[in-house]
């Protein structure tokens, strides 16, 4: 029996080698099928999600992966950057067809002083931040930015650790002393020799995030963007388009398309935001951090959007031209952390989508994600308060809906305390964010972006 060739006699690239093996790559692969590609995995969890669509090598196997895969990416920013130039340079000799995105997108990521610095350098504005090498350093950051502030190791750090928040000049001591390894690189905290961080506070009356598809041509196409909305540090709800947010949508992008184009990126990225005054009283973003990969606020594009992010992120990998990113209707993604729902309890909710990333149950891990479309906008809210009464994890939005709180009516909150959890987690994809609330009066005006080259269009 004679089979037909399934790819094009002018298709190179048949197999793409994905860093990580988490539910990103897991869904990496499935938009990966149907464009005719197959992926396969570095990973040394061999039961990860990913397993269910490709062969999975441990990081022992490294040149077994390399030798499987015409073309490589990653679904984790905490890959070691030593691989990821080592792909790239595979694309230089002409062996292989790419690692995107390139090197320099991790190497920014994994640092929070550069990738602040790279955001001002940008004309994106930030929180206001100093970089701490000493006791007495930390002594002016604090004096210059007026306390409270939070103190952070630039690297490595995870759910919550590698922080400390300095309320009153008697906690300074205790900072440096808790932190100070992280700068000679002893410790647990990171094994890489780098300074401090310190942060100072502001007020922002929500979180919305952006992503964003750059292709190998330069060509840029944004999402809409989202609302998002954390319980004890983890991504709980997102909410597509974010209600209210059409005039911060060329900021946004601005903001984006200039770090894709300075990195020379390629693939899905996600910028998160704060949403904020400027110096004139007006709403403004604050550039928070970005994600080199395909993002948990976009999962909601599977059903969401014309041309998920999981697809678009392939396409730039492959070099296909990139899909629409329009919204075809109103969305509410929420996560399913640590325990499993009924899935006919799920399914019986009109508009609801099951997303099982095959994992363990384990206390508010990522183990699925259920994105809600009702086809009348109308039926969103009623059809999320449904939803939250059959999760056995409700994230605390039980307690919203029972008090009456609209989540996609906006208020202004001041913040007195940080939500102390960042975005290094040590359980691939299983991020956590790190954000800060901030004194109004340290924020910077923020200055659009201006990107030297053709914005992302909707």
């Amino acid at each position: 029996m004679t089979t037909a060739n399934a790819y094009p006699v002018t298709q190179t690239i048949r197999t793409i080698g994905i860093l990580g093996g988490g539910q990103l790559g897991m869904m990496l692969a499935e938009a990966a099928m149907p464009l005719g590609y197959q992926c396969v995995f570095l990973e040394d969890n061999a039961d990860c999600p990913a397993s269910l669509y490709g062969r999975v090598f441990h990081s022992e196997q490294l040149e077994a992966f390399i030798a499987a895969a015409d073309v490589f990416t990653l679904e984790f920013e905490n890959t070691p950057t030593a691989t990821v130039e080592q792909l790239a340079n595979l694309s230089t000799s002409g062996s292989k067809q790419g690692m995107f995105p390139p090197p320099i997108a991790l190497d920014i990521a994994q640092d929070r002083l550069k990738e602040k610095q790279m955001f001002n350098a940008l004309d994106i504005a930030t929180v206001p931040f100093k970089a701490v090498n000493s006791e007495a350093e930390l002594q002016q950051a604090c004096s210059e930015l007026g306390l409270p502030i939070v103190l952070k190791t630039s690297r490595g750090g995870y759910d919550g650790k590698g922080q400390f928040v300095i309320k009153q000049d008697s906690d300074i001591k205790a900072a440096w002393q808790d932190l100070k390894d992280a700068v000679s690189g002893k410790g647990e905290l990171t094994p890489t020799p780098a300074p401090l961080i310190a942060e100072g506070f502001i007020h922002f009356s929500r979180e919305v995030s952006i992503i964003a598809a750059r292709g190998q041509n330069g060509q840029v196409r944004c999402y809409d963007l989202v609302e998002n909305h954390h319980h004890q540090g983890v991504l709980a709800k997102t909410q597509a388009p974010a209600v209210g947010t059409s005039h911060l949508f060329k900021q946004a992008t601005d903001a984006i398309t200039t770090v894709m184009n300075h990195l020379g990126y390629v693939g899905v990225m996600a910028l998160e935001l704060f949403v904020t005054k400027d110096a004139r009283g007006n709403d403004a973003v604050l550039a928070n951090e970005i994600a080199p990969r395909v993002h948990n606020s976009g999962h909601w594009s599977i059903e969401g959007a014309v041309t998920s992010q999981f697809e678009n992120h392939i396409r730039a990998v492959v070099n296909l031209p990139l899909g629409d990113t329009d919204n075809v209707h109103p969305a509410i993604m929420l996560n399913v952390l640590g325990q499993y729902p009924d899935i006919s309890a799920v399914l019986a909710i009109d508009g609801a989508h099951y997303h099982s990333y095959h994992k363990a149950e384990r206390e508010d891990r990522k183990i699925a994600h259920i994105t809600l479309m009702p086809n009348d906008v109308a039926d969103l809210e009623p059809a999320l308060a449904k939803l939250v009464a059959v999760l056995p994890n409700k994230v605390g939005l039980d307690k919203k809906l029972a008090s009456g709180v609209i989540d996609n009516q906006p208020k202004v909150t001041d913040h007195s305390a940080v939500i102390a959890a960042d975005k290094t987690s040590k359980d691939s994809n299983d991020t956590v964010k790190n954000d800060n609330a901030i004194k109004d009066s340290q924020t910077k005006p923020v200055i659009e972006a201006k990107s030297k080259t053709e914005k992302a269009k909707k």
